[in-house]
Order: C-alpha cells, then sequence, then structure tokens
C-alpha cells in the first residue's frame, strides 16, 4: 500500500529517527563491547569483588542501552519502510518504554545528583588507570581524547609536564595551557554544578525526539489502517465494458441548422456506455 500527505512526511522522520539512533546504538554496544572484552579491562569483570564498581555498571548499560536502541530501530525501520502495521505497533511500544525509562533517569539524576557526580568521576578515574595501566589502549585513548577536548581538561593532574595521558589532552587555548590546565575530576564536578540545567535541557531534547517519533508512528499507522479499510475502485474502459455488454452500434446524429446555413453541421456522437466506479467485494 502506498502512503501520502501526513503518512508519507512521517514515514521520512521516522526514517531519519531510526539512521540517529542507529548511530549512537552502534556506537555505546560498540563501545561497551570493546570496554567489556578488551585485554586490558576484561580481567575486571573476572575479579568478583569490583562486580559492583561504577566501571562495570557504565559498561554493562552502555551494552544493554546500545542493544535495546538497536532492536528499536530495527523495527522501526521495517515497520516505515516496509509499511508493516505489526513492526509499527512494536516500535511504538518500544518507544512509549523508552520515553518512560528516559523520564525516570532524568528525575533520578536530578534528585541524586551528587550522588551520580561522584559515580561520573569515579568513572572516568577507572578509565584513566586502565588506560595507564594497558600502556595506552587506543580505544580507551579515543575516549578520554573526547572526554578531555569535551571539558577542555587535562588527567588528572593538569600539568603537562608530568601527566601520563596528555597525549589525550585538548591543543592549548593560551599561554597557560602550556603548562597547566585544569584537571577533569575537578572539571566534571564544576559541570554538574554550573550546567546540571543544560544536561537536564539535553535530557529534555531526547524526550522530545521520542514523542515525535511516536507521534509519526501513530499518524503512519492510523493513515495505513484508512487506506486498507477504504473501499476500491474498478474503473471499466470502453473496451472492457463493451466486451461485458455488447452493444449494436447507433447511428450518429447530425445536427443541422436552418438559421446558419453557411455553417458546417455539428456532429454528436452518442455515449455507448458510462465508466461506472464499482465497489470491489
Amino acid at each position: 500500500m502506498a502512503v501520502d500527505g501526513c503518512g508519507l512526511v512521517c514515514k521520512y522522520i521516522l526514517f531519519i529517527f531510526n539512521i540517529i539512533f542507529a548511530l549512537v546504538g552502534l556506537v555505546l554496544l560498540g563501545l561497551g563491547l570493546w570496554l567489556r572484552f578488551s585485554p586490558g579491562t576484561r580481567g575486571i569483570f573476572e575479579i568478583e569483588a569490583l562486580n559492583s564498581s561504577v566501571f562495570v555498571m557504565v559498561v554493562t548499560i552502555m551494552i544493554v542501552l546500545g542493544s535495546v536502541i538497536l532492536i528499536v530501530v530495527s523495527f522501526g525501520d521495517y515497520g516505515a519502510c516496509g509499511e508493516k502495521r505489526c513492526a509499527l505497533q512494536v516500535f511504538s511500544v518500544l518507544l512509549a518504554f523508552l520515553f518512560v525509562a528516559e523520564v525516570a533517569v532524568a528525575v533520578l539524576a536530578y534528585t541524586k545528583r551528587d550522588q551520580v557526580q561522584m559515580n561520573i568521576v569515579e568513572f572516568y578515574t577507572s578509565l584513566y588507570a586502565l588506560y595507564v595501566s594497558s600502556g595506552g589502549d587506543p580505544v580507551i585513548g579515543v575516549t578520554l581524547t573526547f572526554i578531555h577536548k569535551t571539558l577542555h581538561c587535562c588527567g588528572v593532574t593538569g600539568v603537562s609536564l608530568i601527566e601520563i595521558a596528555k597525549n589525550t589532552c585538548p591543543d592549548p587555548k593560551g599561554f597557560s595551557d602550556y603548562f597547566i590546565m585544569k584537571n577533569c575530576p575537578v572539571t566534571i564536578a564544576e559541570v554538574f554544578d554550573s550546567r546540571g540545567p543544560m544536561m537536564m535541557g539535553i535530557l529534555f531534547g531526547i524526550g522530545v525526539l521520542l514523542i515525535i517519533a511516536l507521534i509519526c508512528s501513530t499518524v503512519l499507522l492510523k493513515t495505513m489502517r484508512q487506506s486498507t479499510s477504504s473501499p476500491q475502485y474498478i474503473i471499466l474502459t470502453h473496451s472492457t465494458s463493451v466486451l461485458a455488454n455488447p452493444q449494436p452500434p447507433q447511428p450518429d446524429f447530425v445536427s443541422t441548422s436552418n438559421t446558419h446555413p453557411d455553417q458546417d453541421p455539428v456532429v454528436f456522437t452518442p455515449l455507448t456506455v458510462a465508466n461506472i466506479p464499482m465497489v470491489q467485494a
């Protein structure tokens, strides 16, 4: 079946939404699997005493969240591109669960922001220690580089002369940055204190995207249901109707007028068969 109007617009919106979320899911799943099975970090998960550490919990959340996002995206792409109602219904239900979970996480993070701040600082410290102990694991190095450039901080000391992971630090912005920068644990704490509303805004934006996708999925489902239940018409062509109901040829009628003798006669061809729409049973 083909959709048009609002259904077609929602179809393209869902396609773009699924592409963005698929990239996010692949990054989370790929990074989580690397941190889980990398030679430099695999030993942490094999030590029972460290199974409750923040690093293990964060990596596990990354793997689970990445897998869930990819599953949701698969249903969304299959349902939107193939116009499959069952897949879109499953996609809508999963989106609703994701939205509820995202709101719960946002509320929990706001009410316990001090504990979340300490957990993130602990996660960064564990990541930094693993980078140093593994001799510079490339994936951990990319993660540290992303954190350092985003927050414009340098390791746990900030002093470029003694900093072990200084190759992951951002480029200096001023003369003093050549010698000392802010260290990342302090910077993370400051970000939570000063940019808390911005982080809540990011979570709010993610929630808005989920709501838009849910609305588009509902509209597309409604459009597909209407196109399925609408009556189908068969337009009978001239040749088809003649074969079905043959009629004898009728003579043409010529209209002449004595009032205008100089004009040519007008020929009227009678309609033999009307094109009548028929409702398909």
